[in-house]
């Protein structure tokens, strides 16, 4: 599910619109460069990368990197709240991932932003969900005319292929 998250700039007056930072479906990472290994589904649902946290932030690419929590030598380390805390990676080569909450919260407390708005949308049907729902309705239809014929599935090959060996030199 794609969903989109306010944030209010810091330029910007009560009164004004938010700045929108929309997040890309889950487990899909559309910046190739920025990350080696995409997140598995589980943990990428609803956190946003580096590139939307700065235009959240309407900070430099360099700015979200110094306010971020990072160590070379400790890949995850510890909760620091003067600093915008990524979300846990199992590797280094990982892309930096933040939880929509503690963007807001950094925006509200390290960086003074008066007016912080996290909201959650719905996104539109994209091509790719599209394709996948299609998918998963032609294993369905696979499924029940497999159900319906007199065809046992095939849980366990070796005893089955033994079997068929055994019919085919008996014949």
């Amino acid at each position: 599910m794609e969903e989109k998250h306010l944030l209010g700039s810091a330029k910007s007056r009560p009164s004004n619109s938010c700045l929108m930072v929309a997040t890309p479906p889950m487990g899909y990472n559309s910046d190739a460069t920025e990350s080696v290994g995409t997140p598995d589904t589980e943990s990428a649902e609803g956190l946003i990368g580096i590139d939307e946290v700065q235009r959240a932030l309407n900070r430099s690419r360099a700015s979200v990197y110094r306010y971020t929590n990072t160590d070379p030598r400790n890949l995850n380390p510890p909760f620091n709240p003067r600093k915008l805390n990524p979300e846990y990676r199992s590797d280094q080569k990982e892309a930096l991932m933040f939880h929509p909450n503690e963007v807001a919260r950094f925006a509200r407390d390290v960086l003074r932003i008066k007016e912080v708005t996290v909201e959650v949308l719905n996104s539109p049907y994209s091509a790719t969900q599209q394709l996948l729902s299609t998918i998963l309705e032609e294993l369905r239809e696979i499924r029940t005319l497999l159900a319906g014929s007199a065809v046992e599935p095939a849980t366990e090959l070796t005893p089955r292929l033994d079997r068929d060996n055994a019919n085919q030199r008996a014949a």
